[in-house]
């Protein structure tokens, strides 16, 4: 019998569930398990030391900062030297892009779609560095739906990659589509069509929603932020035994550039906030409350999120596609779990994405957190998804509104909190039943 979740326990186990706010905007900021804060108290007021140390708590605080970083590793399945905590996935990629040995007239293959965090820095590194910049872009005849729905597929790079080729870039999911890229079919074709390439993947919108294992994706960097998946302000960077060798040391000259740490860290990983992970992982870990328990590798509670979230999607995009042309939903239409994370954007005809979410946060007293705009993807949402910057067309200029949902989240919720609310002031109707849980 498959997992499910005990909704009860899994709201109880965050403190800010127990408040007033409904929270739809998670893919900006998850909200943080008790136990995290428990353990970052915990650490700032008995091992608040620096690390190293020979005396008895600074031996302590030195064995809870390298218990986190093997937790973290372990997350994704990789080893403790191949991973580095630091303060965002912004900051990851920007170091590696100036770690990153090439040469003049090597190539990037840059996806359009992606968070600025994972442009940015490439952008930079081909000016700087005199490189060929290629933009990895959706086919827009791969599918019917490929103007709303734009996707990174595998069988587009052959046609980017050559033997200069050295690193090729995308998002695992987007953080305005929701859409699930198949990064291990993509990792596979860039390193056989250009055996020197490392692929980097931005996993921030990818990561509190399924389990990663980044050995069996086959990537060379990977990387996400804690603060999304319940977790303290922290992310961590996976680097391939590949990437680590491409990449020069940005740290002081004694320290051995043996490890990702080494090479990478800068001591940007705040020590209480390492020590905090631990409680993340176990979390996750743990088998849902309505299995057997007999996982020990909490896949049972990695099941019952897919199944649960995947509930709470199809509520809402059935709910959005039921108006017909009056909505547009962007990103992979179907409710299937394989297919997409419950992160869920949309424009209503002829009104404002910013008119439409201060209309639900009035009609809600700002109890109901939902967001509009472009959120950082800015390409993928000006260039890609047509929204127009020209003078005139000011509904555009807002984006879209983004409904991003996590397991903590229920169906009742959705319906009651959301829905009714954003139909009344829309479309002035009812929605009848509230039965979806």
């Amino acid at each position: 019998m498959a997992a499910s979740l005990d909704i009860d326990a899994v709201r109880g186990s965050f403190p800010a569930l127990a408040g007033g706010q409904v929270f739809f905007d998670n893919a900006g900021g998850s909200q943080t398990l008790g136990t995290v804060a428990e353990r970052i108290r915990e650490y700032l007021l008995s091992t608040n030391v620096q690390l190293g140390a020979s005396y008895d708590t600074g031996k302590k605080a030195t064995e809870r900062y390298e218990t986190g970083y093997r937790a973290a590793a372990e997350f994704i399945g990789a080893s403790r030297d191949e991973v580095v905590l630091g303060p965002s996935t912004t900051q990851h990629f920007r170091n590696v892009s100036y770690a990153l040995n090439v040469q003049e007239g090597d190539e990037l293959v840059v996806s359009v779609i992606d968070h600025e965090a994972n442009i940015a820095p490439w952008l930079e590194l081909a000016r700087r560095q005199k490189l060929v910049l290629k933009w990895w872009k959706p086919n827009p005849t791969a599918a019917h739906d490929a103007r709303t729905n734009p996707k990174l597929l595998a069988s587009d790079l052959p046609a980017l990659l050559s033997n200069r080729t050295r690193l090729v870039t995308c998002t695992h999911a987007s953080n305005v589509l929701g859409t699930i890229h198949d990064i291990k079919a993509i990792a596979s074709t860039v390193h056989q069509h250009s055996p020197d390439a490392l692929v980097c993947v931005d996993a921030v919108a990818y990561a509190p929603h399924r389990k990663v294992d980044v050995k069996d994706l086959g990537v060379d960097l990977y990387s996400f932020s804690w603060y999304k998946v319940f977790g303290p302000h922290l992310s961590i960077l996976y680097t391939s035994p590949r990437a680590l060798s491409a990449l020069r040391s940005l740290a002081h000259f004694f320290n051995p550039p043996v490890t990702a740490e080494n090479k990478l860290g800068l001591a940007a990983a705040s020590y209480e906030l390492v020590h905090a992970l631990p409680a993340v992982t176990a979390y996750f870990s743990s088998p849902s409350s309505h299995s057997d328990g007999s996982d020990k590798e909490g896949n049972d509670r990695w099941a019952a999120i897919a199944a649960h979230e995947e509930i709470l999607q199809r509520t809402l995009l059935g709910w959005l596609r039921s108006r017909g042309d009056e909505v547009i939903v962007y990103g992979e239409q179907s409710a299937d779990a394989s297919a997409r994370v419950p992160t869920v954007s949309f424009t209503v005809r002829a009104r404002g994405s910013r008119g439409i979410v201060e209309a639900v946060e009035a009609a809600t007293g700002g109890s109901l957190g939902i967001r509009w705009g472009a959120f950082y993807s800015e390409r993928l949402v000006r260039d890609v998804l047509g929204f127009s910057s020209e003078p005139g067309e000011q509904d555009k200029k807002e984006g879209v509104v983004r409904v991003s949902m996590v397991h903590y989240n229920t169906g009742k919720l959705i319906v009651v909190s959301f829905l009714q609310v954003f139909l009344d002031l829309v479309f002035s109707m009812a929605v009848p039943g509230n039965d979806c849980e």
